[in-house]
């Protein structure tokens, strides 16, 4: 002899409790199995290198003191940019909005 339904669900909805499960007695796929693994965060974060002072961050320091720096890739780089804008290669001008446009003309 098979026992009810119902009963078969009330012990399932209790063993759900006593074990710390969800009860889903429709089966619907909820994602639960994703949400109990560890989160991978920690491991992900540590696998890449922690930020190191830059050139930059010594500029930003130093310029409060009056002190000027030379950062030499970054010059190299801004010539590199001027040359490509002499070729025509250089980043394309941003497109204007009628509204923008309106308010340069009213300045003029």
């Amino acid at each position: 002899m098979a026992a009810p339904q119902s009963r078969l669900l009330e012990l399932l909805k209790s063993q759900c409790r006593i074990f710390s499960l969800n009860y889903n007695p429709q089966r619907l796929r909820l994602g639960n199995k994703i949400l109990r693994q560890r989160l991978r965060g920690p491991a992900l974060a540590a696998w890449y290198p922690r930020k190191t002072v830059s050139f930059r961050d010594l500029q930003e320091t130093y310029k409060p003191l009056g002190l000027t720096t030379f950062d030499e890739a970054e010059d190299d780089r801004e010539e590199a940019i001027q040359i490509a804008k002499l070729r025509g290669k250089g980043r394309p001008k941003k497109k204007r909005t009628a509204a923008e446009s309106r308010t340069a003309k009213k300045k003029k």
